[in-house]
């Protein structure tokens, strides 16, 4: 009996995770449309006399000016699209965990299906806008709306078999890989080939709007509920909804994991001081790397002359690596081995920053490269897979929306931090301090009680 009722559990635990990833990497595949054409649509705004474009440049010149970096158009791209970027983090920093714990009381698909259509309105936005105002606009629409991440990974999260959760999140890391490796070169394809009555950027904007129209049927035919009715939780009053909303807005709050401890069922003191350490860690790695890839296109222009082709063959290059990785070696890590896994990658993120920072020529960036894509592969989806571990039925939902915030948060600081540091210090000092930093995440990784025996 018990043997047939673990063969249910594991043909349902199977569909969840194929729904799961065929939901994220249609989501990821109209995300990623935009990001080649960033740097072309800047330009073309640029050419207009917007006042919103305008105010912005103002706030990219100053930072350039005071940080030094030269006044090269490479460069003012570079910068104003990370300005774009963070902005976009930002808001993802205050939205995920409210989509995540709404989850909690609401279900996993009602609140996938709403963060979708709102970023089909953010792509409709997007393919009729005619100013910097209104792509803006659009942004800011799918930085609000873009809870599908935490959405999935606390469906996977709800999954009651540990293997079937690990194996989940790397799955979950492959759809990020492949979207990220594929929708770029789509994006760049549908521009080039635009006819010339329409703006360049109308052919991937509605073909965003399509993966995502596509995307809302499927999350709704295909998709089931993770969250069982009796684990839906309940806001027991007007006070007490107010509370939790500043638990999930409150920065310290959130890295503290506040809105956990006001729950019915709080977790243990000990899995809570492990879901400090582990939201701390993934903080302090986010806030790093995310500052050196941002980097990464500075040094390679700089040093190595890249054109935005070259660019673009590099980071396919690191997302093929990175889908072989996680196809290949992640999926296959058993519980019990994450830690290590953890460590393991992060460890080997120190040469790799410091070849990429003193490289000389493009075989020791290449080197380098491997070894970042074997982090890239590797650390989110096991740190995502531990966290997972921790809190009730009813609480992954909004355990798993305050990760992502806190990942938003490191996107959104580590660029700006890192860029700073780049043209005030020189590049290889800005690689070498920052590959030495990822000690920090390993020292905190000792701090972890009761998984240590992993």
């Amino acid at each position: 009996m018990s043997s047939e009722m673990g063969s249910e559990e594991a043909v349902g635990s199977s569909r969840v995770i194929k729904s799961v990833f065929f939901a994220l990497l249609l989501d990821l595949l109209g995300f990623t449309l935009i990001l080649p054409l960033l740097p072309s649509i800047l330009d073309h705004y640029g050419q207009t006399e917007d006042s919103v474009y305008q105010s912005l440049q103002s706030i990219v010149d100053w930072f350039r000016e005071a940080v030094g970096v030269p006044m090269e158009t490479k460069y003012n791209s570079v910068l104003f699209g990370g300005l774009i970027g963070s902005l976009f983090s930002l808001l993802q920093f205050v939205s995920s965990p409210l989509t995540g714990a709404a989850s909690d009381h609401y279900g996993r698909k009602p609140l996938l299906i709403l963060t979708t259509l709102g970023l089909m309105s953010s792509y409709a936005v997007w393919a009729v806008s005619r100013s910097f105002s209104m792509f803006l606009l659009s942004r800011v629409i799918g930085g609000i709306c873009k809870g599908n991440v935490s959405l999935c990974t606390a469906m996977i999260a709800d999954l009651p078999c540990p293997k079937a959760r690990n194996k989940g999140m790397m799955m979950v890391g492959i759809a990020f890989s492949l979207g990220f490796t594929v929708g770029p070169l789509m994006g760049a394809y549908f521009a080039i080939n635009s006819s010339k009555e329409e703006v360049f950027y109308h052919g991937p904007a509605v073909l965003a709007l399509v993966f995502s129209a596509a995307d809302v049927l499927f999350i709704i035919v295909m998709l089931p509920e993770t969250l069982p009715k009796q684990n839906k939780t309940q806001v027991s009053s007007v006070t007490s909804g107010i509370q939790e909303s500043g638990d999930l807005l409150n920065p310290v709050a959130l890295f503290h994991f506040s809105a956990l401890t006001r729950t019915e069922d709080p977790p243990s003191k000990e899995k809570m001081q492990n879901l400090k350490v582990l939201g701390l860690v993934y903080f302090t790695y986010l806030f790093l790397f995310s500052g050196l890839e941002f980097t990464l296109s500075f040094l390679t222009h700089q040093r190595f002359q890249f054109t935005s082709m070259q660019q673009g063959k590099m980071f396919f290059f690191m997302g093929i690596t990175m889908a072989l990785i996680q196809g290949g070696y992640a999926r296959r890590i058993k519980p019990g081995h994450h830690i290590r896994t953890v460590r393991l990658a992060i460890l080997l993120l120190i040469p790799a920053f410091a070849l990429i920072g003193l490289a000389w020529n493009l075989k020791m960036v290449y080197i380098g490269l491997i070894l970042y894509s074997f982090a890239a592969a590797i650390v989110v989806p096991c740190l995502t897979t531990l966290v997972s571990d921790h809190g009730s039925a009813n609480q992954k939902g909004t355990v798993m929306g305050i990760l992502r915030s806190l990942g938003a948060l490191a996107r959104a600081l580590g660029p700006i931090v890192a860029s700073s540091v780049y043209w005030i210090a020189g590049a290889e000092t800005c690689f070498i301090i920052s590959s030495i930093s990822f000690i920090i995440p390993l020292v905190l990784l000792r701090r972890l009680g009761g998984l240590k025996q992993e």
